[in-house]
């Protein structure tokens, strides 16, 4: 964690670059903390010789702003609110490798904002059932699939609440990237839903106390909540919406995009149908599919393999799985394409179920794609 000193000064040069970010942000990587900036900052031209009128004046009078800093970070240690700083072992290193990355962040929460796997998951705040269903059925599947990843969204209607009361429920870490200062909450009726998030999860935003969640501050936010992920998942967006524009942020970060389809001529499927006409996202339908894109199930297989874990005598199976297995108890080495219909399985349920009894030790993939029940 990086000093008070270094906090306190890279909360003052936050305020002042808050509208001039790239260039402030240039001068910090080159120069490598804030202390070291504002023990230039009556001769700011020394280290940015390109400052305007406009900026050299701010850097003259920064009275106002270090008593702001100060009383911004008592509240914060009051609060057990983390300032992290860019230059901070905790600050959120895929966060850091962006263009625009926030100079400063504030976190309150438990979660490791630098763990191994991280999904924003986002969309319309006018959720559908089938939107919700597919949220769902993602989080449940993907515990079996991932059990380690971190979801991140935005705590907004729709999309952003299902992501997270979803990811509670299964027992996965989330964090809410927040378009306002923490001593407030945005929608409020989300309150009970945040503060089960600051013990499993967390609340993350650049914005300091008393500010409040104005229109601008969403769409700023929406660069965190790309630049924090490994990949992003549109699950439901009419043809225009802050999801498109997480997207979009997201490949311009060189992420990985998924999108969901849904019907044509639905509402809130039009934005996900055209990311995956345009060649913007990766078309999804389960979270084997995601994991598989990803290249995660290699590595998950190796390590179950690796670590030794034998096959359960009598393993928990799902009422899929236990289907699976009756089928091939009758005829043994099947491919996919038989085994759905022999189980009239969706595709994206069948090779989930498959995936995981793969992992449980009851399945083996054959060379040719075919299944084999283990006796």
């Amino acid at each position: 964690m990086a000093d008070q000193q270094e906090q306190f000064n890279t909360l003052v040069l936050s305020r002042i670059g808050f509208y001039n970010l790239a260039g402030i942000l240039e001068v910090y990587r080159r120069v490598g903390s804030a202390t070291a900036i504002m023990e230039q900052h009556r001769d700011i031209r020394s280290l940015i010789p390109e400052a305007s009128p406009r900026l050299v004046e701010a850097f003259q009078h920064i009275d106002s702003l270090q008593r702001w800093a100060e009383a911004e970070l008592k509240w914060a240690g009051n609060n057990g609110i983390h300032v992290l700083c860019l230059n901070d072992e905790c600050y959120p290193q895929r966060l850091s490798e962006c263009c625009d990355a926030p100079l400063v962040l504030f976190y309150q929460g438990t979660a490791d904002l630098n763990c191994r796997r991280i999904i924003s998951i986002v969309g319309t705040r006018r959720c559908t059932v089938y939107g919700q269903d597919l949220v769902r059925r993602f989080a449940t599947d993907l515990k079996q699939l991932c059990p380690d990843a971190l979801i991140v969204s935005g705590l907004a209607y729709g999309v952003d609440i299902q992501a997270h009361r979803n990811a509670l429920q299964n027992g996965f870490n989330t964090v809410a990237v927040l378009a306002h200062g923490l001593d407030n909450l945005y929608p409020n009726a989300h309150r009970d839903t945040a503060k089960q998030m600051l013990h499993q999860g967390g609340l993350l935003t650049e914005y300091a106390s008393h500010t409040n969640a104005d229109k601008q501050n969403f769409v700023r936010r929406n660069r965190i909540v790309a630049g924090l992920s490994d990949a992003c998942i549109v699950v439901e967006s009419a043809v225009h919406g802050g999801a498109l524009i997480t997207a979009r942020l997201a490949r311009e970060y060189n992420r990985d995009v998924f999108s969901f389809p849904g019907a044509v001529g639905s509402t809130y499927s039009e934005g996900c149908n055209n990311l995956i006409r345009d060649n913007q996202a990766a078309l999804i339908t389960s979270a084997f599919d995601f994991i598989n894109a990803m290249g995660w199930q290699d590595k998950l297989l190796s390590k179950v393999r690796n670590e030794g874990i034998e096959r359960q005598l009598f393993p928990e199976l799902s009422a899929e799985e236990q289907l699976i297995v009756a089928v091939l108890s009758q005829q043994n080495d099947l491919q996919v394409n038989m085994l759905t219909v022999k189980t009239n399985l969706p595709i994206a349920h069948l090779t989930a179920s498959l995936f995981r009894l793969e992992m449980k030790g009851v399945v083996k993939l054959m060379p040719g794609g075919s299944y084999h029940l283990l006796g």
